[in-house]
């Protein structure tokens, strides 16, 4: 008994899992050890790691809070397993975790920032925004002065802040005031009498001001200043605030600020500029105290700007209006009409033609006023006289007084993030940017690279260049422990291979793979021991120059006490495990199964394991003997300086295979997806402004259309699905209604689709299931009573094609269906396309939302594959490995190369080597990540890159190009 549970800790059983596509799987595990679940896609390694493993994990732990605890969690539901044995607390790493929050950046998600706000509000040396100088503290006398000139008869309230953005009633604090002889309070910029009965909201933040004294300036009044204002300042904890109150109707006197803060510990000696004391808070961009007061804190404001609103120069100016052209907008026409009057040029001239004077008079509006010709539709006036506010004006006051979603929507698509004036983007107020440590403010830290942050971070503990040390005594006494978290968390991010992020960057922007690494460095930096992580293909998007580090970030997350279960496809990390599953053989219901087990020789021996005979060499994906030979078609982009990129000019050939790569931050996804792309729409008619950051493109005429192959959804709804995605269920529908059956009854092709009134169950809507909500208990999904998850109802069912129903054909798999509709070209040729791509076994009526992302992407790739080729498509595919065994990758280069051969193009960015190996020419940039890339290194064929000495792809490259010389590609 005492071994049994001996041997229980040391592994972690599983019994009879049937998740999915599992087939009763009984598995052991190693504790304490790095595994690596292995399989081809759909073979069911996420179903055993995450719907099993995890889940059952997390389930316990939800199980054992109280009811009540559980109504606010994310809950889960019990997964088809008999028994889990050994099992720890379960963390999940996967690639669904990017936040949304334009407030989340890298700083807040790694708690850097809190660290930085932390250094700064306690060891920071406030300056003066406006000169730059040491900010000092401010004397009584410094402040009569100041107030003192203030003009005659101006009347002034002199306040003292007791509560500063604190929740509570302060219901002590108020009666405590009525006692110190106090007779008002503002509070929340309302003046209230302290005899009234207040009461205030516990659950929000409030800010209580004393008022102290009431004054008019005139001559005489300094005494009594004097003694108000030391009064204020000692309620007020050394800060005192005087309100400019003019009387009712009149406007401040010219120059005059409606309040200005006084303090006795920090006020610039010439401009008055008044620091409150500073702590941590100033320095967040997320609490009002601290954030830029226009933007909130964001950085951007989303405005109406000339690129967005005029996409297309070239257009007269009567079309060229984007949001204008696209309805009957004769009113807005008169406008134009008047404004070409006044300024002498006719509508029909180009945009580009105008003088910039007339451009910014129809933007930003006239400075005098202009006749307004009057549409005689409307009006039998000759017109009226008035100032032309401009189109961007107008814009913004149709936008505010659009009345549907769908008006604003449409206005909303011509704006664009703009930074902030006021913060140049920083998100925080000038105060808090006028604090330094050393030579360095806060944002000096967070907009470089993680690597440059950290080289910033340890120069801060030494000299300058003159010898003398850039913090004092004190400050190293204070910042000492807070720099070694800051050190230490910045390090982590570097092992993981993110040195070319920068803390400011907004998590919105990052990648899948990038999130991920993001919280698997955070996971090290919590050190926590004997827990269960599972991460799900944590290579994704690293250059295999970075794999290196990240295998020995998950040895050492190992190595604290902790078991990794890792769902991998990468070959390094394969042979870095200490324990490899490979699930399969096959995908979908020919997966499910444990086909090897053990270390990598077990892996390479077992003969039904399609991972091992790739990894032995028995089956491997083959290097074409020869490269597409250039032609005269190619795209030449001139002059590219956006974010990193080093001003470059690139040449793209067409009717090639083209690999864009590079170690990761080297600036691929800006060239391609920040650039060239939005300028390939512009050019094609799309209504999409030319990308800011690059100069010319040349070579449009040699493509008609671009499509962008990525990881989206195929659908958001449980209604879209493989066969409505790529066309196949329309010929189906039309195969039954041209049956018998369904001619007798008078059915339409409407009669057999599960989205309209008809044929469907309207007992659940051609769902096939109802949803019941169960409060704190995870929805729960039942079968409908009257079509038995069918879809559709009792008489459309009676119709069928070979024996089979409409329903039958939605729960068939792809290859079944192929079979049985090999007689109708319309959907069989969709159907084997999708065979192709290797997504045979996913079934017809699959909600798209339960599709992976590579699965989605080979759907759309095997659409494209569908359609009839016109020879002039430029395909961008970015990264089309991502979750793809080497099973998968064959059959994707054996796609990819077939659109290739029908005359069109396909740019990839792509880290997989053997991708690469098989394109025709590669464009590798670098050198490194962040501010050190940018530059094209070497432009040439898989072979002449290999052979460039400082290239990091092409040292790898030239290892596998070893191992897989050029064979014919038919072999």
């Amino acid at each position: 008994m005492a071994r049994a549970k001996a041997i229980s800790g040391e592994v972690i059983r599983v019994r009879g899992a049937r998740q999915h596509n599992l087939k009763n799987v009984d598995l052991t595990l190693p504790r304490n050890r790095l595994v690596v679940f292995t399989g081809v896609s759909g073979s069911g390694k996420s179903s055993l790691a995450f719907d099993t493993i995890f889940a059952e994990g997390q389930r316990r732990y939800v199980e054992s809070l109280s009811t009540y605890a559980r109504q606010f969690l994310g809950q889960v539901d019990k997964p088809d397993v008999d028994a889990i044995e050994g099992l720890s607390p379960a963390i999940s790493i996967d690639q669904k975790s990017t936040s949304h929050n334009p407030r989340s950046t890298v700083g807040t998600v790694t708690e850097i920032q809190d660290y930085l706000r932390l250094l700064f509000g306690r060891a920071g040396e406030p300056h003066c925004p406006q000169c730059d100088r040491s900010i000092q503290p401010q004397s009584i006398d410094e402040m009569v002065d100041q107030i003192l000139l203030l003009p005659e008869g101006c009347r002034y309230q002199l306040l003292a802040p007791v509560v500063r953005g604190k929740k509570g009633t302060h219901t002590k604090l108020l009666s405590g005031l009525v006692a110190e002889g106090f007779a008002r309070v503002r509070i929340n910029g309302e003046v209230r009498e302290l005899s009234d009965n207040i009461e205030l909201d516990k659950n929000h933040a409030h800010n209580i001001e004393v008022v102290v004294d009431r004054l008019v300036a005139r001559e005489g009044v300094q005494e009594r200043l004097t003694d108000s204002l030391r009064t204020a300042l000692k309620r007020g904890d050394g800060l005192a605030l005087v309100e400019v109150v003019p009387k009712k109707g009149e406007p401040l006197p010219e120059g005059v600020e409606q309040e200005r803060l006084y303090s006795e510990n920090y006020a610039c000696p010439v401009h008055g500029a008044v620091m409150e004391e500073l702590s941590p808070r100033l320095f967040s961009f997320n609490s009002p105290y601290g954030a830029c007061p226009d933007c909130h804190g964001i950085g951007f404001l989303r405005k109406f700007t000339e690129q967005r609103v005029v996409p297309d120069p070239s257009q007269p100016v009567y079309s060229a209006i984007a949001p204008w052209s696209e309805k009957d907008s004769s009113y807005y026409f008169s406008l134009l009409y008047s404004v070409g009057l006044a300024y002498k040029f006719e509508l029909k001239t180009a945009w580009k033609e105008l003088s910039r004077t007339q451009q910014e008079a129809l933007l930003f509006g006239t400075l005098e006023p202009i006749m307004i010709e009057a549409d005689s539709r409307y009006s039998k006036t000759k017109g009226y006289e008035r100032k032309f506010e401009g189109i961007l004006t107008l814009l913004e006051r149709q936008l505010s007084d659009a009345g549907g979603e769908s008006a604003r929507q449409k206005l909303e698509k011509f704006q664009e993030l703009v930074p902030c004036k006021s913060c140049a983007g920083k998100r925080l107020r000038a105060e808090a940017l006028a604090v330094r440590i050393g030579p360095y403010g806060i944002t000096d830290l967070t907009a470089v690279s993680v690597g440059e942050c950290l080289r910033r971070i340890e120069a801060l503990m030494g000299v300058d260049s003159t010898g003398e040390a850039l913090m004092s005594s004190r400050q190293i006494q204070i910042a000492d422990l807070v720099l070694r978290e800051i050190r230490m968390r910045l390090r982590f991010l570097i092992d993981v291979g993110l040195d070319y992020l920068s803390l400011d960057r907004p998590a919105m922007t990052l990648s899948g793979g990038e999130a991920q690494r993001i919280r698997l460095a955070t996971q090290i930096g919590a050190g926590l021991t004997g827990v269960l992580y599972v991460l799900d293909e944590p290579s994704i998007g690293l250059h295999q120059r970075d794999n290196d580090r990240l295998l020995a970030t998950l040895i050492k997350l190992r190595d604290l006490g902790n078991t990794l279960i890792v769902v991998e496809h990468d070959e390094d990390t394969m042979r870095a495990a200490d324990h490899i599953v490979d699930i399969g053989p096959g995908a979908g219901v020919h997966g499910g199964r444990i086909v090897a087990e053990g270390g990598m020789e077990e892996l390479m021996a077992a003969e039904d394991s399609v991972t091992g005979a790739y990894l032995s060499g028995r089956l491997s994906i083959p290097t074409p003997s020869e490269r597409r030979s250039s032609n005269t078609r190619r795209i030449t982009l001139h002059d590219c300086h956006r974010n990193n990129l080093n001003h470059l000019d690139v040449e793209i050939p067409l009717g090639r295979l083209v690999a864009v790569t590079g170690v990761s931050g080297s600036g691929k996804s800006t060239l391609v997806n920040e650039l060239l792309h939005p300028a390939l729409e512009h050019q094609l008619g799309m209504k999409v402004p030319f990308p800011n950051g690059l100069a010319e493109m040349r070579g449009i005429s040699a493509i008609d259309k671009v499509i962008v192959i990525d990881q989206s959804p195929i659908g958001r709804t449980p209604r879209s699905n493989p066969a409505t995605y790529t066309g196949a269920f329309d010929p189906i529908r039309q195969v039954f209604a041209a049956t018998v059956e369904a001619k007798a009854r008078g059915y339409q092709v409407g009669q057999f689709s599960f989205n309209v009134k008809g044929g469907r169950c309207e007992s659940c809507g051609g769902q096939g299931v109802n949803v019941i909500e169960m409060n704190f208990l995870p929805d729960v999904y039942v079968q409908c009573d009257v079509c038995k998850g069918a879809r559709y109802n009792r008489e459309t069912l009676q119709v069928k094609y070979r024996g089979h129903t409409i329903a039958d054909v939605l729960e068939m798999t792809v290859e079944q269906a192929a079979d049985v509709f090999s007689a109708i070209p319309q959907a069989a040729d969709r159907l084997r396309t999708l065979v192709d791509v290797g997504l045979g076994y996913v079934k017809l009526g699959q909600p798209a939302p339960t599709l992976s992302g590579g699965e989605a992407q080979r759907v759309k790739l095997a659409t494209e594959l569908s359609k009839r080729a016109t020879g002039k498509t430029l395909y961008l595919i970015d990264e089309p490995t991502t979750g793809l065994s080497f099973y998968d990758v064959h059959k994707l280069m054996e796609v990819m190369q077939r659109l290739v051969d029908k005359g069109n193009s396909i740019l990839v960015i792509e880290h997989n080597l053997d991708v690469i190996r098989c394109a025709d020419w590669i464009i590798d940039l670098g050198p490194e990540g962040g501010d050190k890339g940018g530059e094209i290194l070497v432009c040439g064929t898989p072979e002449e890159v290999a052979e460039h000495p400082t290239s990091h792809t092409g040292r790898y490259l030239k290892q596998v190009l070893i191992q897989h010389p050029a064979l014919p590609v038919s072999a």
